[in-house]
C-alpha cells in the first residue's frame, strides 16, 4: 500500500543531472543527461544524441528514440533546431534552441495518471513555425500488435490483420497477455511493426506535434492497463492458443436436418466431408440433438441430464459414433444443455436438485421443464461428471454447451440473476454462473475445445470457453436461411469482432452456402466468416452442393489466424471490411465491399480510408470476376449486386512480376502460399497443394517481361497460360497433399 506521503507527493519530481565529460578526441565536448519524474513516468534525455527515454516502471513499458525539432532560421527557411537542456532555474522542461543560439520555446511533460504529454510552448516570438518529432522504439509483449482503440466519427471501414500487418490508421499497441494498451495522440502518428530474433513484435512509432497549432501542440502517450477487463470483459482471460491455435472448423447438422439427424445421417455427411473438406483443413464433426426424447423441439423437453441417447436416432450409442467419426479423420464434437431437463423421472429421483417457485412448482425455461439449482455442490458435481464421461469415456473433443448467456431469462446467466431465482437457491452463492463454468471446464478437461453457445464476452463463460456463439441461429426451425439471417450474421460479427482471437473465437453460426440463395449471397456469407478469422462450421447437405458452392467452403478452410485491429464494438453495418496481410516481405490487403441494400449499388472507398497511401499506384484483382486493374490510384470502386460483395485483392504495384490471386483461400496468399520472392529474374515460392485438386495462381507481369520457363518439384505438374491484361495463370496439381516449391523465370 502507498504511504500517505507518497499519495500527497507532487505530481512531478525533478532530477537534473548535468555531467561534464571529456569525449575521446574532443576535450571541449560536454555531455549532459536530464532526468524527470512526472507522475508514474520517468524521463531521461541525452542531449548529445537527442535521445529521449520514457519509461513507466509500474508496467515495465519503455520507449526510447530521437526527439527532434524542425523550425526555421532567421530567413524563414526550414532548419533543424536542437532540443537542449534547461537554460534557467526551471528544470522541469527542455528548451528549443534555434540556429542563432537563442531559446525560443520549451517542451513540458505534464502527467495525468497514466497519461503523459510532450507539450510545446512558445517563448516570446509567437509567429514561428515548427514541428516536434518523437520516434521511439518499444515492445509491449510477445502477443502485442498495433491497432486503434477509438472509432472514427464517420468511419466506413473495419480492419483485421493476418501476420504482423500494419495500417496507417493505427494509433495504439495492445498486448493480449497483460491486457495493456499503449496509445498515442498526435498531429501525425504512424506505427511500424518489426520482429525480434525470437519472432516477438517490436514497434517504432513516429509522432509529431506542431508548435503553432494549438489543437496539435502536444504528443500524448497513454498507458491503459486492464483495457478489456475494465471496459468490456470483467472475466478477461487471454485466449488459449495452445489448446486452440486457430478458430475451430467443422460440420453440424441442425440447420438443415434440425432435430432429425441420427447416426446414419451424420456419418453419411461425414464421409462426404472427409473427401471434400477434411483435406482443406476441416477438424471437427459435431453431433446435435442426440439426447433421449429429442426428435422435435422444444429443447426443454429433451432428456439432457441422463446421458441416454435417443434410441431411434442413435441406436449404436454415442461412444461408437465418436469412434466412427474419428476413423474418418475428424475429432468428434457433441452438443449439450447441462442446466435442465424435460425428463420427469430424473426430476422425481433428484427433486432436491431442482429450482422451485414458492408454491412448490418447478421452475422452467428454454433449458428444461425442470431446472437445476447451481448453488448445490452435488448439482455442479453432476455437471462435471457427465461432461467427464462424454470427454474421457465416450471420446468427444469438442463441446458445444448451450443455454449459457443468451439474451433473456431463457438462458442460464440471465436466469440466475433474477431475484426470484436467487431466492430459490438452496445455498447462498455470489456468482452461480461462474461456478457452473468452472465445473464444466473441469469436466471436459483442459485439452477439450469448448464453444459457449449463446455465450457472451461480458460473462463468466469467456474465462473458460474457447469460442462463443455471438448471434442467433442462422435459420428459423425447418426453414432455409433468408437474406435477413445472413445480414444478422454479419451484424453480430461486427458487434463482437473486437474480442475475436483475443478473448475467444467468435462463432457467427454455421456457414450455409446452399442453392436456396443466389451464389452472390453465398459468397458474401463466406467472406463474412473467412475474412474475420471466426469459427467456421458448415451446415449444408454436403452431397447436394454444386461444385462452385463446395469450393466456397474449401476456400474458408482452414481458418486464417486473423485478429481485429479495431478494438471496440461496431453497431453499424459498415460496407468496407479490410483484411491486411503480411507474409515475409510481402504486404497486401483483401478488401470486401459489401452491399447490404436490396438493389445494385456502386461502392467506393478511398485508399486513405484503408490506411494506405492514396497516390499508389496499386494492382487490384477482382477475386470473384477474375479481372485485374493496374495503376489504380485514389480509391477502390466496384458496382456490387444487391445482397452481394466485391472481393478485391490490393497490392502496391511494383516493377516486377507479382502474385495477385490464389484460388486456394478467400484470404488469398495468407493461406497456402509462402516465401514468395523475386530474384535474378525469377519469381519463386512454396505452395501447399491439397490432394488431387488443382490450385491456380495469377501473376501480373509488367510491360517488357515475358515468361520463359516454369518449374516445380517432382510429382507435381505445373501448367501456364496467358491471361488477360498481361497476366500469367499458373496451375499446379499433385496426387496427394504436399508442400511444393515453384519458380517462374522471365526475361
Amino acid at each position: 500500500m502507498p504511504s500517505l506521503r507518497q499519495l500527497l507527493k507532487p505530481a512531478a519530481c525533478l532530477i537534473l543531472c548535468l555531467t561534464a565529460a571529456t569525449a575521446s578526441g574532443n576535450p571541449a565536448r560536454a555531455e549532459a543527461t536530464w532526468k524527470l519524474h512526472s507522475g508514474p513516468w520517468q524521463l531521461t534525455f541525452h542531449a548529445a544524441d537527442q535521445l529521449l527515454v520514457v519509461s513507466h516502471p509500474d508496467s515495465g513499458v519503455e520507449l526510447a528514440g530521437p526527439l527532434q525539432f524542425e523550425g526555421s532560421n532567421s530567413d524563414g527557411a526550414a532548419a533543424a533546431w536542437r532540443v537542449t537542456l534547461p537554460h534557467d532555474s526551471v528544470t522541469s522542461r527542455l528548451a528549443l534552441l534555434d540556429p542563432d543560439g537563442n531559446i525560443q520555446g520549451y517542451i513540458t511533460f505534464p502527467a495525468n495518471g497514466d497519461s503523459l504529454q510532450l507539450s510545446l510552448l512558445h517563448r516570446t516570438a509567437q509567429n514561428f513555425h515548427g514541428r516536434l518529432t518523437f520516434t521511439p522504439s518499444f515492445s509491449l509483449g510477445p502477443r502485442a500488435f498495433a491497432c486503434r482503440l477509438n472509432a472514427p466519427v464517420s468511419g466506413r471501414v473495419v480492419q483485421m490483420a493476418a501476420g504482423h500487418a500494419d495500417s496507417a490508421l493505427n494509433h495504439a499497441v495492445f498486448d493480449i497477455e497483460s491486457d495493456t494498451a499503449l496509445s498515442f495522440d498526435a498531429l501525425q502518428c504512424t506505427i511500424q511493426t518489426g520482429l525480434t530474433a525470437a519472432d516477438h513484435p517490436e514497434f517504432q512509432a513516429r509522432l509529431t506535434a506542431q508548435i503553432d497549432d494549438p489543437a496539435h501542440a502536444a504528443i500524448e502517450l497513454t498507458l491503459t492497463r486492464h483495457y478489456y477487463q475494465a471496459r468490456f470483459a470483467p472475466y478477461y482471460h487471454p485466449i488459449n492458443k495452445e489448446r486452440c491455435p486457430v478458430a475451430p472448423t467443422g460440420w453440424m447438422s441442425w440447420n438443415v436436418y434440425f432435430d432429425k439427424a441420427g447416426e446414419e445421417e451424420n456419418l453419411a455427411e461425414a464421409r462426404v466431408a472427409a473427401e471434400y473438406l477434411k483435406p482443406y483443413g476441416m477438424e471437427f464433426f459435431s453431433i446435435e440433438s442426440w439426447q433421449d426424447n429429442s426428435p422435435t423441439l422444444p429443447v426443454s423437453q429433451f432428456h439432457n441430464l441422463t446421458l441416454r441417447p435417443d434410441p431411434n436416432k442413435f441406436p449404436s450409442g454415442m461412444k461408437w459414433l465418436a469412434d466412427e467419426i474419428r476413423k474418418l479423420g475428424f475429432r468428434p464434437g457433441i452438443w449439450t444443455v447441462p442446466f435442465g431437463t424435460g425428463d420427469p423421472d430424473f426430476y422425481a429421483e433428484h427433486k432436491d436438485w431442482f429450482l422451485h417457485h414458492p408454491d412448490g412448482t418447478p421452475m422452467s425455461n428454454w433449458c428444461g421443464r425442470y431446472l437445476l439449482d447451481p448453488s448445490q455442490d452435488a448439482v455442479r458435481q453432476h455437471m462435471e461428471e457427465t461432461h467427464r464421461i462424454m470427454a474421457q469415456e465416450w471420446g468427444y473433443e469438442y463441446f458445444k454447451i448451450d443455454g449459457m448467456s443468451g439474451r433473456n431469462s431463457g438462458y442460464s446467466a440471465h436466469f440466475y440473476e433474477r431475484p426470484e431465482v436467487r431466492a430459490a437457491f438452496k445455498e447462498e452463492v455470489d456468482d452461480p454462473f461462474l461456478l457452473c463454468t468452472e465445473a464444466l471446464r473441469s469436466g471436459i478437461g483442459p485439452d477439450r475445445v469448448w464453444l459457449a453457445c449463446q455465450g457472451h464476452f461480458t460473462g463468466a463463460d469467456s474465462r473458460y470457453a474457447d469460442a462463443g456463439r455471438i448471434g442467433a441461429d442462422i435459420v428459423h426451425p425447418n426453414r432455409p436461411p433468408d437474406w435477413n439471417n445472413y445480414r444478422n450474421q454479419a451484424r453480430t460479427t461486427l458487434n463482437q469482432l473486437f474480442v475475436n482471437n483475443i478473448i475467444w473465437y467468435g462463432d457467427p453460426d454455421t456457414l450455409l452456402v446452399g442453392t436456396e440463395n443466389p451464389l452472390e449471397t453465398a459468397r458474401l456469407a463466406a467472406s463474412v466468416v473467412a475474412l474475420t478469422g471466426q469459427a467456421m462450421f458448415a451446415g449444408d447437405r454436403l452431397g447436394e452442393l454444386p461444385r462452385e458452392r463446395m469450393r466456397l467452403l474449401q476456400q474458408c478452410l482452414p481458418v486464417c489466424d486473423i485478429r481485429p485491429l479495431d478494438l471496440y464494438p461496431i453497431y453499424e453495418m459498415l460496407p468496407v471490411w479490410d483484411l491486411k496481410v503480411r507474409s515475409g516481405s510481402r504486404a497486401w490487403d483483401v478488401v470486401s465491399l459489401f452491399n447490404w441494400a436490396d438493389s445494385e449499388s456502386e461502392i467506393a472507398v478511398a485508399f486513405s480510408e484503408l490506411g494506405l497511401a492514396s497516390a499508389g499506384p496499386y494492382l487490384v484483382y477482382d477475386c470473384w470476376n477474375r479481372t485485374l486493374q493496374r495503376n489504380v490510384q485514389g480509391e477502390l470502386a466496384a458496382i456490387v449486386p444487391a445482397h452481394a460483395n466485391a472481393l478485391l485483392a490490393v497490392y502496391p504495384q511494383a516493377d516486377q512480376p507479382q502474385v495477385v490471386f490464389s484460388d486456394r483461400h478467400i484470404a488469398q496468399g495468407a493461406i497456402g502460399l509462402d516465401q514468395v520472392e523475386w530474384s535474378s529474374q525469377t519469381l519463386s515460392g512454396t505452395i501447399e497443394l491439397v490432394g488431387s485438386d488443382p490450385t491456380e495462381l495469377v501473376i501480373a507481369v509488367p510491360d517488357g517481361l515475358r515468361l520463359t520457363s516454369a518449374t516445380t518439384d517432382a510429382n507435381v505438374t505445373i501448367a501456364t497460360a496467358e491471361g488477360a491484361n498481361n497476366t500469367v495463370i499458373v496451375r499446379l496439381q499433385t496426387d496427394r497433399s504436399r508442400e511444393s516449391k515453384w519458380s517462374l523465370s522471365f526475361e
